[in-house]
């Protein structure tokens, strides 16, 4: 985002419209690829169960080249301070927004992690013990109780085997790769057409079925 910061109580934003603050108007102007990327984020936040303005405070904070205020962040949000203070919380425990301290200043202020791969590895952590962990733990105790049913039980139980084998297959292949160094991960990303080229050339498809017309069409060509 294109943007001149300055430290201190005078400091200012060039990021596109005038607002007034507790502390004094400020030019506040996000650039419109800065603008588009944070209502994306907030968007595709909502369709994985994320609160909307949770996802564009990470956005925002993401793009900002230096750490940003409550105020701030509202102001450039247009969204309510309370809202935007849940929003850090849950970003906090996340991992993925910090607090910070400038010298002289008593206001907390944010920011984000702004490395890549480093989000990516905090995320899936996070992911996988608030969704994965707690499934897993549910599952066994599915199957225990199923185990102790009787033969009625026994297609449940079965499909539940299954699910559960693959949830533990899949814990167990991440935690593998998040062992790996962030140059080993990213080449194992970069080489994913080499891995389909191992492991095959592709998924299956199904025969697909022709309909009438295609058929009709088959036969005026023979």
């Amino acid at each position: 985002m294109s943007a001149s910061l300055a430290v201190g109580p005078a400091r200012k934003y060039h990021f596109t419209r005038n607002s007034l603050t507790r502390q004094g108007r400020i030019n506040v102007t996000l650039t419109p690829a800065a603008q588009k990327f944070v209502l994306h984020w907030g968007e595709m936040g909502q369709a994985w169960g994320i609160n909307r303005t949770m996802a564009q405070v990470h956005a925002l904070l993401f793009v900002a080249p230096s750490p940003l205020d409550a105020e701030e962040i509202s102001t450039l949000l247009d969204v309510s301070r309370s809202n935007v203070s849940t929003s850090l919380r849950e970003l906090i425990t996340w991992g993925v927004v910090r607090r910070v301290h400038i010298i002289g200043d008593r206001r907390d202020r944010f920011e984000a992690l702004k490395d890549v791969m480093e989000t990516f590895r905090v995320i899936m952590a996070e992911r996988k013990r608030r969704e994965m962990d707690p499934t897993i733990a549910l599952l066994e105790h599915c199957v225990h109780e199923a185990k102790l049913g009787d033969s009625s039980e026994q297609y449940t139980r079965e499909q539940l085997e299954k699910m559960l084998d693959f949830m533990k297959m899949v814990t167990n292949w991440y935690a593998q790769v998040d062992n790996l160094s962030t140059p080993a991960l990213l080449r194992l990303f970069r080489g994913g057409a080499m891995l389909a080229k191992i492991f095959g050339v592709g998924k299956s498809h199904p025969p697909k079925i022709a309909t009438g017309q295609e058929k009709a069409g088959a036969g005026s060509i023979l």
